[in-house]
Order: structure tokens, then C-alpha cells, then sequence
């Protein structure tokens, strides 16, 4: 059986259905009633049989037929299927511009330094972050893909984990040479910074927790300062305010420059959190998020032997 030439027919009537009238499928469709009617009643003429139960109130309350009814859904999905078919065949291209989220603090301590390399890579393609601590709509942002810190389940989203992530303390060279950090109790007397932008989550080590494993029974400092940005945490440290419970990607260049030391290496405390790259499942396909993807696990495979 060959597809009718008049998908608008086609569309008038799933329009029509869902609203159960000419005049509800007009106004989505920006044409007159009459119009729907119309183009309806081609459809029927097409399939030779009707489609709706109408009234002879004048006015058309429609009622499906029962061969319709069963055929609806399927027509439904069809559409859905041809706007997503459009959708990817819009973003498919390596060019263009690839519009990614990811947090102000990984932006700055971990993507935006290594970011060159993909465009080198993928010249064509340009790309557009979105910085910020606050959930994103993927599809009301128009975004493609993005790296989140988490447990790895993100409504509306695939998951595939980036990498896992260390918490120690660090503090700058300076600070270490005025201290004698003997053993981790020696800590509390110094003021602890905290990062309130993941502290918030139940999941992410506290300084008590990694006091606790370290084996200490100290739970307070005396002097506690609290920031909501984990590259302003680093910074704090770097400046010597203090010492601070780093996270291992987001402190690995500034240890690597000597601008901040780790402290008691030997205890290692992995986060139940990690990074994660997101992006809906019907685009998993996209050449350019593909891509993306490709180089991020690239990048960190590659700087795991750095």
C-alpha cells in the first residue's frame, strides 16, 4: 500500500484527532477549519471509507471511527519520528556549532585549558559552553551534550561515565613551610575550606568524613571558610587562606604547577561521585556529539599517564 502523496492530509487528520475538532486542528496548524475539512475529506476519499463520526448538530464533534482510532497511535509516532528523523539530519554534521554544559569550575580547572585540541581536531565545528551550576533543559536549551558531576542517573538523560575523583586535603608550598602537619588532627587547627557547591549533595566526602578515614576524632576546625565555587576553593588555597579538601580533577594542573601540595598522600578517599557525559539518548547517534565524546574519554585516558 503506497503512502498517500497528501501528508498534509495526513496531518490535518492527527491533528484533528487529538483535538476532536476541525476548528482545534486549524488553530495548530495556522489554516481556516474549512481548510481541515478539506484536506480530511481528501483522506477519506483517498481511503475510501471515513475516518470520523460526525454530528448533525451543524457544527462537526468528532468522534474517530473505530479503524481510525486503532490507526492513530501509529500515525502519531510516525510524525514524531519524521521531527526527530528532521532534527538529526539538522544536527548530523561534524560542522556547526556544538552547544555544551558543563559547571563554571570544570570549565575553568579542566576543559577550557585541554579545549583547543578538539577544535583542532574538528575545525569545523563551533562550540558554544553554557557555564552553570543550575539543571539545565537539554531540549528547551537547545543543548547536545554535557559533562555533570553525580551519581550518574539524570532524568531525560544517558549517562556515560567520564572518570571517577579523588578528595585530599591541599594547601600552597608557603602555608606547608610555616606548618608542621604531622598527623591529620594537626588540620583542624588551621582554617578548613569548604566548597558549598557540591557539599550540598549527600553523596560528596565532607572534611568530617575525610577526618574520619584518615582516623582522626577531630571534627571541627576552629576556623572554617565556605565558598560555592570549587575553582574559588583552589584559588583560596593557592592564595594560603587555608587548606582546602580538593577534588583530584579539578587540583591536578595546580599540583602538577607546585602551586598547591597534597597533603597525606597515602590516604586515599575516592568520591562516590563522578563525571558523567549526558546527553539525550535520541541524539546518541549525532556525528559532533559522538565526536565530543570520542575526544573527552581521549583526553582523560591520555591524562592518566601524564
Amino acid at each position: 500500500m503506497k503512502i498517500p502523496v497528501h501528508l498534509n492530509a495526513l496531518k490535518a487528520f492527527e491533528a484533528s484527532a487529538r483535538h476532536r475538532s476541525f476548528s482545534g486542528a486549524a488553530a495548530e496548524l495556522y489554516v481556516t477549519p474549512a481548510a481541515v475539512g478539506q484536506l480530511v475529506r481528501s483522506l477519506e476519499d483517498w481511503l475510501g471509507a471515513p475516518l470520523f463520526i460526525r454530528s448533525n448538530s451543524g457544527k462537526y464533534r468528532l468522534t474517530l471511527t473505530e479503524p481510525a482510532e486503532r490507526a492513530l497511535p501509529e500515525i502519531k509516532s510516525g510524525f514524531e519520528k519524521i521531527a526527530l528523523g528532521l532534527e538529526n539530519m539538522k544536527l548530523a554534521p561534524t560542522s556547526g556549532v556544538l552547544n555544551v554544559t558543563v559547571s563554571p569550575a570544570f570549565a575553568a580547572k579542566w576543559l577550557l585549558p585541554k579545549l583547543h585540541r578538539f577544535q583542532s581536531e574538528c575545525p569545523d565545528t563551533d562550540v558554544r559552553l553554557d557555564m552553570s551550576l543550575n539543571t539545565i533543559d537539554f531540549l528547551a536549551q537547545h543543548i547536545d551534550v554535557g559533562v555533570r558531576y553525580g551519581l550518574g542517573q539524570w532524568n531525560g538523560l544517558s549517562a556515560e561515565k567520564l572518570m571517577d575523583e579523588e578528595v585530599f586535603p591541599v594547601c600552597s608550598p608557603t602555608l606547608l613551610k610555616e606548618k608542621d602537619f604531622q598527623s591529620p588532627e594537626t588540620l583542624v587547627k588551621e582554617t578548613l575550606i569548604h566548597d558549598l557547591s557540591i557539599e550540598t549533595h549527600d553523596a560528596f566526602p565532607t572534611w568530617q568524613q575525610w577526618l574520619a578515614r584518615a582516623g582522626s576524632s577531630e571534627y571541627l576546625a576552629k576556623h572554617n571558610l565556605k565558598i560555592n565555587n570549587s575553582a574559588g576553593v583552589l584559588q583560596s588555597a593557592i592564595d594560603g587562606a587555608g587548606i582546602a579538601l580538593a577534588r583530584s580533577v579539578m587540583a591536578r594542573d595546580d599540583l602538577a604547577a607546585g602551586r598547591l601540595v597534597r597533603l597525606f598522600s597515602d590516604i586515599s578517599f575516592v568520591s562516590p561521585l563522578a563525571y558523567y557525559i549526558v546527553y539525550r539518548q535520541e541524539n546518541a547517534e549525532v556525528a559532533k556529539i559522538k565526536m565530543f565524546k570520542s575526544w573527552l574519554l581521549k583526553e582523560v585516558e591520555s591524562n592518566a599517564f601524564r
